[in-house]
C-alpha cells in the first residue's frame, strides 16, 4: 500500500498555513466524493476521532450527527491539542449548538488554519461533506506529517512496524504477491499490539483503483504517534531502572543489617546466662577451669564479636547515608535491633562479664581459705585424737582399789597431772570447734565429715571431763588411807606435762601452713619465728631441769636402795619422749627457716611481676589517651581535604593496629599475675580491665571516625559539594549562633523551620551530618515520586495503570519482575485484567504511602 513513509515533527507537516485549504473550486470538486471514498473516509475519520476521544472516556457513532451540538468537537480539540477551550454552552437550542461549533472553529483558526467554505451552520445541519472536510483539516493540522504513499502491496506498512518493533513481524517471511495477507497482518498487529484501531479494510484498498489518500494518511499518522514515544519510553525505563537499582541495593543492605544484628544479639543472649551463672564449684581445680574458660572467652570469642559490633554500626550509618542521598525514607530496623538496642545489650554483657570475673577471683580466694582451714582442722584433730586415745579407758580403771598408800598417792598425783594436761588441751578443743564453725560458715564442700569429726571430739571431751571428775572423787576418798607420795615424781609430772604440751604446740606451729600476699607479711612471720628461736635456750634449760629431776630420782633410789618399779606413777611422759620431741623441734626450726625464706623469694618474684605489669600499663594507658585526642583533632581539622583527613585517620589506624603486640604482652603479664594469685598492685592505677576497655573504645572510635569521614565524602560526591563548600559548612557549623541567625538573619519562623529539619526530635543537638544534609537538600536536584510517576505514565501510554507485558517490554527482566511483584492491582475505572497501580508503587518508593 505504501512504499515511502517519512515521519518527522508532528507540528511541521510540510504545509504552509495557506495550504491547509485549497481554492474553493478545488474543494468543491473534492467534495464530490464517490461512494467508495466517502465510505473509507467515514470509517477512517470516525476511528481516528474515537482513538482520541476514548482518552476522555467517550466516543462517536455517526460522524455527522455526533458533532452537531459542538460539545464532542470541542472535547476532541482539547484532547489532541492539550489545551483548554472556552466553556461550552449547555443549552439544546440551535443557537447554543452554533455557538459551540464556532468556538471550535475559532480555535482551529487560532492555530493558523484558514477555513474556506466551512461554517458552523453546515456542521450543525449535519452536512456530511462539510463535516468530513472539517475533520480532515483538523487531521492535517494536528496529526498528518510529510508522508508520501505509494504501492498497495502492504509491505511498506509491515516494514514500518518491523523497523520499530521487530519482535512483532518477521519481515523476511513476507510475500509481495500476497497483498491482502500483508495488509490484514499489519492491521491486526497494529490493533492488537500498538492500540491503533482498524480504520481501513484491506479489500476496499485492493478493490479501489486509487484509494482515498486522506484515509490512508490519517491511518499512517497513528503509527507515528505510537512510535514517537519510544525514545521517551526508553528514557523513562532508564530512570525507573536507576531508581529500582538503588532500591534493590538498599534492601540488600537492610537484609544484611537485620541478619548481622540478629546473629550478634543471639550470641549476646546465649553468653549472658553463662556469665550470670554464679554456682560455685567445690574444689580449687574446678574453679581454676572456670577461670581458664573465662580467659578463652576474653581472648578468642569476644574480640571477633567486638569487630562485628563495630562493622554493624558502620553498615547502619552507610545505609542511612545512601537513603538520605537517594531521597528515601530512613531505615528503621526491626523491633529490638536498633543500634541503640545492640549497644544496650552489649553494655549488659559488659556488666555481667565484669561481675563474673570478680566473682571468680573471690570464689578462688574463698576455696583457698577453705583448703587451708580444712588442713589445719585435720592436723589439730589428728593430734588431739592421738592424745585422747586411751584416756577414757585410763579414767575408768579401778587400779586404786588394790594399790598401796604410795600407789594411791601416786595415782592421785598422776590424776592431778592429767587434769593439768586436760586443762592445757581445752584451748586446742576450742580451736578445733572454732575452725569447724568457720568451715560451716564458708560452706566447705565436705563440711559433713568435718562436723562429724568435730562432734566426736567434743563428745569425747565431755566424756573425759565427766570421767576425770569421777576418778578424782574416787582418789580423794582413798587419799585418806594413803599418805605417802613421792614428791619428786609429782614435781616431774607437773613440770614435764606443760613442757611436753609446749613442745607439741611448738611442733604444730612450726608445721603450720601460712598464706601471705606481701613481703611485709612474710617478714612479720620471720620476725615471729626469730622471737620463737630466742626462747629456745630457756626451753632447753627447762628440759635439762626436768631431766635433772629424773636423774635425782635415780640417785635417791641408788643411795637409799629403793626397790621396785621406778616408773613415775604420776606421768606417762618419759625422758625418751621428751628427748625425741625436743630433737624434732630442733629439726623443724631450720625447716621453718627454709620455708619462710622460700616464701620471701616468691613474694619478691611477685613484686617484680607487679612492677613489670605497672611499667607497661603506665605507658599504654597514656598512649591510648593520646591516640584518642589525636583522632579528635584529626576529625575536627579544617585545614585540608576530607581525603587528607581520611589519610591521617588511616595512618592513625595503622599505628593503633601495629600497637596491638604491646597489649598482647600486657595480657601475658596479667595472666602471669593471675596465675600467681596476685590480687592488688600499688604501683599503678591501671587494671587490665581499664586497658581492655580503653583499647576497645580506641578501635571503635577510629573505625567510627573513618566511617564518618567516608560518609561526608559520599555526601559531598553525591551532592556535588566542593571542598571549599565543605570547609565553609564546617566553619558555619562550628560558629552557628541561634540568636544571631534567628533574630537578625533568618527570622524566628524561618529559623524554626530549619531546626525542624536538622533536629526533628528537638533534642537540642545538631550533628554535622544533619547540617550538611540540610545545606545540600535546599539546592540538590534529586529524583522525586512525581518524576517516577511521570516516567511510568509514558511507558503506559498515558493510561492510569500499566500492564505486566508493558513492563517486561520496556524494562530489564529482573527489574520488570521486581515491579510486577510489588505493584498493587489497579482498582480505578476502565482497568483491564492484570492492571497494576504504578502511582501507589512510586509513592511507596519515597515513603509517601503505606504500601
Amino acid at each position: 500500500m505504501m512504499n515511502q513513509i517519512d515521519l518527522s515533527d508532528p507540528y511541521d507537516n510540510g504545509y504552509e498555513p495557506d495550504d491547509y485549504m485549497m481554492p474553493e473550486e478545488e474543494w468543491d470538486r473534492d467534495l464530490l466524493l464517490d461512494p467508495a471514498w466517502e465510505k473509507q473516509q467515514r470509517k477512517t475519520f470516525t476511528a481516528w476521532c474515537n482513538s482520541h476521544l476514548r482518552k476522555a472516556g467517550t466516543q462517536i457513532e455517526n460522524i455527522e450527527e455526533d458533532f452537531r451540538n459542538g460539545l464532542k468537537l470541542m472535547l476532541l480539540l482539547e484532547v489532541i491539542s492539550g489545551e483548554r477551550l472556552p466553556k461550552p454552552d449547555r443549552g439544546k437550542m440551535r443557537f447554543h449548538k452554533i455557538a459551540n461549533v464556532n468556538k471550535a472553529l475559532d480555535f482551529i483558526t487560532s492555530k493558523g488554519v484558514k477555513l474556506v467554505s466551512i461554517g458552523a451552520e453546515e456542521i450543525v445541519d449535519g452536512n456530511v461533506k462539510m463535516t468530513l472536510g472539517m475533520i480532515w483539516t483538523i487531521i492535517l493540522r494536528f496529526a498528518i506529517q510529510d508522508i508520501s504513499v505509494e504501492g498497495k502491496d502492504g509491505l511498506a506498512l509491515c516494514a514500518l512496524i518491523h523497523r520499530h518493533r521487530p519482535d512483532l513481524i518477521d519481515y523476511a517471511k513476507l510475500n509481495k504477491d500476497d497483498p491482502l495477507g500483508n495488509l490484514n497482518l499489519a492491521f491486526d498487529i497494529a490493533e492488537k499490539h500498538l492500540d491503533i484501531p482498524k480504520m481501513l479494510d484491506a479489500e476496499d484498498i485492493l478493490n479501489t483503483p486509487k484509494p482515498d489518500e486522506r484515509a490512508i494518511m490519517t491511518y499512517v499518522s497513528c503509527f507515528y504517534h505510537a512510535f514517537a514515544g519510544a525514545e521517551q519510553a526508553e528514557t523513562a525505563a532508564n530512570r525507573i531502572c536507576k531508581v529500582l537499582g538503588v532500591n534493590q541495593e538498599n534492601e540488600k543492605l537492610m537484609e544484611d543489617y537485620e541478619r548481622l544484628a540478629s546473629e550478634l544479639l543471639e550470641w549476646i543472649r546465649r553468653t549472658i546466662p553463662w556469665l550470670e551463672n554464679r554456682v560455685p564449684e567445690k574444689t580449687m581445680s574446678e574453679m581454676q577451669r572456670k577461670l581458664e574458660d573465662f580467659r578463652d572467652y576474653r581472648r578468642k570469642h569476644k574480640p571477633p564479636k567486638v569487630q562485628e559490633k563495630c562493622q554493624l554500626e558502620i553498615s547502619f550509618n552507610t545505609l542511612q547515608t545512601k537513603l538520605r542521598i537517594s531521597n528515601r525514607p530512613a531505615f528503621m530496623p526491626s523491633e529490638g535491633k536498633m543500634v541503640s538496642d545492640i549497644a544496650s545489650a552489649w553494655q549488659g554483657l559488659e556488666q555481667v562479664e565484669k561481675g563474673y570475673e570478680e566473682w571468680l577471683l573471690t570464689e578462688i580466694r574463698r576455696l583457698e581459705r577453705l583448703d587451708h582451714l580444712a588442713e589445719k582442722f585435720r592436723q589439730k584433730a589428728t593430734n588431739h585424737q592421738s592424745w585422747a586415745a586411751g584416756k577414757e579407758e585410763m579414767l575408768t580403771r579401778k587400779d586404786y582399789e588394790s594399790a598401796s598408800l604410795m600407789e594411791v598417792r601416786a595415782l592421785l598425783r598422776k590424776h592431778e597431772a592429767f587434769e593439768s594436761d586436760l586443762s592445757a588441751h581445752q584451748d586446742r578443743v576450742e580451736q578445733i570447734a572454732a575452725i569447724a564453725q568457720e568451715l560451716n560458715e564458708l560452706d566447705y564442700h565436705d563440711v559433713a565429715s568435718v562436723n562429724q569429726r568435730c562432734q566426736s571430739i567434743c563428745d569425747l571431751w565431755d566424756q573425759l571431763g565427766t570421767l576425770t571428775q569421777k576418778r578424782r572423787e574416787s582418789l580423794e576418798r582413798t587419799e585418806k588411807l594413803l599418805e605417802t607420795v613421792e614428791q619428786l615424781f609429782l614435781e616431774y609430772a607437773k613440770r614435764s606435762a606443760p613442757f611436753n604440751n609446749w613442745m607439741e604446740g611448738a611442733m604444730e606451729d612450726l608445721q603450720d601452713m601460712f598464706i601471705v600476699h606481701t613481703i611485709e607479711e612474710v617478714q612479720t612471720l620471720i620476725a615471729a619465728h626469730e622471737q620463737f628461736k630466742a626462747t629456745l635456750p630457756e626451753a632447753d634449760a627447762e628440759r635439762q631441769a626436768i631431766l635433772g629431776i629424773q636423774q635425782e630420782v635415780l640417785k635417791i633410789s641408788q643411795n637409799y636402795g629403793i626397790r621396785g618399779d621406778l616408773t613415775n606413777p604420776y606421768s606417762t611422759i618419759t625422758t625418751e619422749e621428751i628427748a625425741i620431741k625436743w630433737d624434732k623441734v630442733k629439726k623443724l626450726v631450720p625447716q621453718r627457716d627454709s620455708a619462710l625464706q622460700e616464701e620471701l623469694a616468691l613474694q619478691h618474684a611477685n613484686e617484680r611481676l607487679r612492677r613489670q605489669f605497672a611499667a607497661q600499663a603506665n605507658l599504654i594507658g597514656p598512649w591510648i589517651q593520646a591516640r584518642m585526642e589525636e583522632i579528635g583533632r584529626c576529625s575536627m581539622a579544617m585545614g585540608g581535604t576530607l581525603e587528607d583527613q581520611m589519610t591521617q585517620l588511616k595512618q592513625c589506624e595503622h599505628v593503633i593496629v601495629s600497637y596491638k603486640p604491646n597489649i598482647d604482652r600486657l595480657e601475658g603479664d596479667h595472666q602471669l599475675i593471675q596465675e600467681s594469685l596476685i590480687f592488688d598492685n600499688k604501683h599503678t592505677n591501671y587494671t587490665m580491665e581499664h586497658i581492655r576497655v580503653g583499647w576497645e573504645l580506641l578501635l571503635t572510635t577510629v573505625a567510627r571516625t573513618i566511617n564518618e569521614i567516608e560518609t561526608q565524602i559520599l555526601t559531598r560526591d553525591a551532592k556535588g559539594i566542593s571542598q571549599e563548600q565543605m570547609n565553609e559548612f564546617r566553619s558555619s557549623f562550628n560558629h552557628f549562633d541561634r540568636v544571631l541567625y534567628s533574630n537578625y538573619l533568618l527570622g524566628e519562623v524561618e529559623f524554626a523551620r530549619i531546626m525542624m529539619l536538622v533536629d526533628p526530635n528537638a533534642s537540642g543537638v545538631v550533628s554535622f551530618q544533619s547540617f550538611i544534609d540540610f545545606m545540600t537538600r535546599e539546592t540538590a536536584d534529586t529524583d522525586t515520586a512525581e518524576q517516577v510517576i511521570a516516567s511510568f505514565r509514558i511507558l503506559a501510554a498515558d493510561k492510569p495503570y500499566i500492564l505486566a507485558d508493558e513492563l517486561r517490554r520496556e524494562l530489564p527482566p529482573d527489574q520488570a519482575e521486581y515491579c510486577i511483584s510489588r505493584m498493587p492491582p489497579y482498582s480505578g475505572p476502565g482497568a483491564l485484567p492484570g492492571a497494576l497501580d504504578y502511582t501507589a508503587f512510586s509513592s511507596a518508593l519515597y515513603g509517601e504511602s503505606d504500601l
